[in-house]
């Protein structure tokens, strides 16, 4: 997508674009000129008052950049609540909520498990963004209105968490470290400042850390070795995997050292996760050499990150190999892994669309049965959302079974 092709931003989003872009251009100057790109992005998404996350400008929705999937149907949450719903029979009957975005996630989750006979004694919403909680609590007023007593907003982790944690295109905007791999060389990739004050990309050779973590990823995505392979060990070079180069991508370490944490605190309950991406072997393929970096700006999908800091999204996708690799060393299992498609039609997606159909006799079908309808292709489609985005729950102290997950789980492609 060229920039060219995109609306200009006004005036008075520029002006805060360009405060944003001083404030970070101050820390690459105090971090001697040069910053991983895991901190440019963290400052352009989420400096507070400025950041993109952190800022007042609509994000969600046809006047946003983007459309997730609560958005584009009731169904999707109507699903996720069936399945937080057979989760509550064993867990407290308590919901956490990361990245609640518009809040008509958490409003249908609501609504649904209160039909379900299920309601929720609490629904925390962890937000930092004053505009974000402000915009929650008007849908949730709109849409919930009997369960808005039972909505409270946090500002952090709770110490335990006894309940259903959720994430829906969450993961995704967590701040992402960038390499680039050639035949012996590895690089992290970041952000210095050119001769004219613009922001560019600077390379500088990858730290150990670096290095160990991006060695431990490639490991679910190398091949199965041969025979001759075996007998010599393996391959001595982790990087074999990303092919001869020069191969640009991304890790996702704090997306991994987030859910760690939240397996860490989770006493009893389930941890719920939607979003884009792929397993290790598809995530890192040879063919995937410029990485799954991009930006999103009015309905615009493009690869500069870096233009117009806190105007637009910056999103890569999840290694869901990585996400269920740092679930397991904290203890939880593995409730399931499939596509978002699979895990919607597990969870009786068509059977509710059936319904809004059919209507209620005689009578009009309400503004939520036409766009149930109308997004339903959209979140199913494999040409669309119901192939990329996938869902992959863990859990501690329940049942292995999940109805999200009881058919086309996927969990051997991790």
């Amino acid at each position: 997508m060229r920039a060219m092709a995109m609306p200009a931003p006004e005036p008075d989003a520029l002006a805060a674009s360009d405060a944003l872009a001083r404030r970070i251009a101050a820390a690459i100057g105090a971090a001697g000129g040069w910053i991983g790109f895991d901190r440019w992005m963290a400052q352009a998404l989420y400096e507070p008052e400025l950041g993109y996350y952190g800022g007042p400008l609509r994000k969600f929705g046809a006047a946003g950049d983007f459309v997730t999937a609560p958005e584009l149907s009731p169904l999707f949450a109507a699903c996720v609540a069936r399945q937080v719903s057979q989760w509550f029979a064993h867990a407290a009957p308590e919901v956490i909520e990361f990245g609640a975005g518009s809040g008509r996630l958490a409003a249908g989750v609501l609504r649904g498990l209160a039909e379900a006979g299920t309601p929720a004694r609490r629904y925390a919403i962890v937000e930092l963004s004053a505009p974000l909680r402000a915009r929650q609590r008007e849908t949730l007023a709109r849409e919930a209105p009997e369960a808005l007593d039972s909505v409270c907003w946090l500002d952090g982790l709770p110490a335990a968490i006894d309940g259903v944690v959720l994430g829906n295109e969450l993961l995704d905007a967590m701040p992402v470290r960038v390499f680039e791999h050639r035949p012996g060389a590895l690089e992290e990739v970041g952000v210095a400042l050119d001769a004219d004050g613009r922001f560019a990309w600077a390379h500088r050779p990858a730290d150990a850390a670096l290095r160990r973590a991006l060695a431990e990823a490639l490991r679910a995505a190398a091949p199965e070795p041969t025979d001759p392979d075996r007998a010599a060990g393996g391959a001595a070079d982790p990087f074999t995997p990303l092919g001869e180069g020069p191969y640009r991508s991304e890790i996702g370490l704090q997306a991994q050292a987030w859910v760690a944490t939240i397996g860490r605190r989770l006493v009893r309950g389930a941890l719920l996760l939607i979003d884009y991406g792929f397993p290790a072997r598809e995530y890192y393929h040879p063919q995937r050499a410029t990485g799954t970096l991009v930006a999103h700006y009015r309905h615009h999908v493009h690869t500069d990150p870096l233009r117009w800091p806190g105007l637009q999204d910056v999103t890569a996708h999840v290694d869901f190999s990585a996400i269920a690799r740092a679930a397991q060393e904290v203890g939880l299992q593995r409730l399931g892994y499939t596509s978002q498609a699979r895990f919607l039609v597990n969870s009786g997606v068509l059977e509710a669309a059936a319904t809004a159909v059919r209507g209620p006799s005689g009578e009009t079908r309400t503004i939520d049965q036409v766009r149930a309808l109308g997004g339903l292709q959209t979140l199913l489609s494999e040409a669309e959302m119901g192939e990329l985005f996938k869902a992959i729950a863990f859990g501690r102290g329940l049942p292995p079974a999940a109805i999200g997950f009881a058919a086309g789980d996927r969990g051997a492609a991790l």
